[in-house]
């Protein structure tokens, strides 16, 4: 093996030590579940996760290059080993940073999964000194049932201005093989 894979796998190892630190012991998950800090080696298994989620138009659609990325700041819910839910958060700024693919295998959902993943994101943003962590979902109640919240409520709604359409975008980068 190479010095630079060498150096590559010992800091991934060192990345992985780093946040399982940062993240808090107490989140309430039945026994048999665990959260950890994503790594390289769950591309595949986050990616076949999210696939069912963005056929049924749940989560955007992700090359494997963005979910790559998004390892670095995500963590995976397991069940024997078996990954069964994802979630990560994208820091922009140490203003602003936002939960991304939250997901939970649907045989795995209501038992607090999605919850702790949610926490762990914001715990990592806590830690990295981020003021504020945005999340867009469609379901307002468990957002409010994690704490949060509107910045300006009842002033400002956060609304999107879609210059392409995503199926345009994703097979422009399908041709490029992204």
């Amino acid at each position: 093996m190479e010095q630079a894979e060498w150096l590559r796998i010992f800091l991934i190892h060192e990345r992985t030590i780093e946040l399982a630190a940062q993240v808090p012991s107490h989140t309430a998950l039945p026994a048999e579940y665990s959260i950890r800090p994503a790594c390289e080696g769950d591309l595949l298994s986050v990616f076949e996760l999210l696939r069912p989620f963005v056929e049924q138009r749940k989560v955007l659609r992700r090359t494997r290059a963005e979910i790559s990325a998004m390892l670095l700041t995500g963590f995976v819910a397991e069940l024997a080993g078996e990954v069964i839910g994802f979630s990560a958060v994208e820091i922009y700024s140490k203003k602003l940073s936002e939960i991304q693919c939250l997901t939970v295998n649907p045989e795995h959902q209501g038992k607090g999964i999605g919850g702790a993943l949610v926490r762990h994101c914001v715990e990592l943003a806590r830690q990295r000194g981020v003021m504020e962590v945005m999340a867009i979902s469609a379901s307002e109640k468990f957002l409010h049932d994690l704490g949060f919240d509107y910045a300006l409520p009842d002033q400002k709604r956060a609304l999107f201005f879609q210059l392409r359409s995503r199926d345009e975008v994703y097979r422009e980068l399908e041709l490029l093989g992204e």
